[in-house]
């Protein structure tokens, strides 16, 4: 093991195509790469955050929704010399063995997007991802509402049973929903956040409810196109209200179009950033302080905002999170044409 971990080292030390960094070694573990956002956003930001706070190593490692694989990765970013780890856990619950490792070497452990159960981490920066979860559903209830079906029937495609999150994400949104009249017809927790099995699950439901569904709660944006791509497959006609997650910029195009309704704008650049700070304050044996704390662990959690058609300009596009150019391709000018965007 001793062997197989020495040269694991070795080679995520040679990924970063750097030598040794003067002033210390970050390691930064992402859960997966089929939601947008990690490669997209938040390694970029955090990695040049750190890179202007001084000259540190990033070990950086992408799970790939696999836990397994992201505790040898955080195992070997540990023998390669990380002196903190700054982590988005698959599992949050399998994660607590990988708090427990690094604290036995004396390196601090940064809780990101998701906070690990029971882990004694260090710090812990996301966002208020219950609200996350009220501002989907207030956005589908308003919509069905607007459209006479107020009391029509919903499918809940909620996020992976693994990630903490998702809970949140769900108890926010059944506190509106419950509240509301709407009829669940059916419920999906979507291992891995997999937007084929989300697509295979709501083709199902389309066999067995048909016209009954007036909207589907998505939990995040690559659901939420797992379950449109179903819809459109059986030719269901209205577009049933769809929510999603995260601004991923194929779902700001499936909003401009209407094949979805909404999404949650979560701006990644503050969050990627402060988890650099915190991670380089940790390093230089600093303290940390923070806004609130949860069960104990320093917190900061950021506040999230609702996008729809309406309001692309003055938050994803105003942000610079996403420019215009990018969202209205040729393929989808006349629709930003029709919604006022362009």
């Amino acid at each position: 093991m001793a062997v197989v971990l020495a040269l694991a080292a070795t080679a995520l030390a040679a990924c970063t195509g750097q030598g040794p960094a003067q002033d210390g070694t970050i390691a930064l573990l992402l859960p997966d790469a089929k939601t947008a956002r990690y490669e997209t956003f938040d390694r970029p930001f955090f990695e040049k955050r750190v890179a202007e706070l001084g000259d540190f190593d990033v070990l950086y490692s992408n799970a790939d929704q696999d836990a397994a694989k992201q505790q040898q990765q955080a195992e070997s970013a540990l023998a390669a010399g990380a002196e903190v780890l700054v982590l988005d856990a698959v599992d949050t619950k399998a994660a607590t063995s990988i708090v427990a490792e690094a604290r036995a070497q004396n390196v601090p452990v940064v809780s990101y997007d998701r906070l690990i159960a029971g882990g004694d981490v260090a710090y812990y920066v996301s966002f208020d991802n219950e609200k996350v979860g009220v501002l989907q559903a207030t956005a589908l209830v308003d919509a069905l509402d607007q459209r006479g079906d107020a009391g029509g029937g919903i499918l809940m495609v909620n996020g992976s049973p693994t990630d903490s999150n998702a809970t949140l994400f769900r108890d926010g949104a059944d506190s509106v929903i419950d509240a509301s009249g709407l009829r669940i017809l059916a419920e999906y927790d979507t291992p891995d956040w997999s937007p084929d099995k989300a697509q295979e699950w709501v083709a199902g439901q389309i066999a067995q409810y048909g016209d009954q569904i007036a909207g589907v709660y998505a939990a995040n944006d690559g659901t939420a196109g797992g379950a449109i791509s179903a819809l459109r497959a059986a030719a269901v006609e209205p577009i049933p209200i769809v929510t999603g997650q995260d601004a991923e910029l194929s779902a700001l195009q499936r909003i401009v179009t209407g094949d979805q309704y909404m999404t949650v704008y979560k701006a990644i650049k503050p969050q990627a950033e402060l988890a650099a700070e915190v991670a380089v304050t940790l390093l230089r044996g600093g303290t940390v302080t923070a806004p609130m704390d949860i069960d104990g662990v320093p917190t900061t959690l950021l506040q999230p905002v609702a996008v729809t058609k309406d309001n692309i300009l003055q938050t994803v596009v105003a942000d610079g999170f996403w420019k215009i150019d990018d969202i209205c391709t040729p393929d989808y000018a006349d629709a930003c044409r029709a919604a006022g965007i362009l």
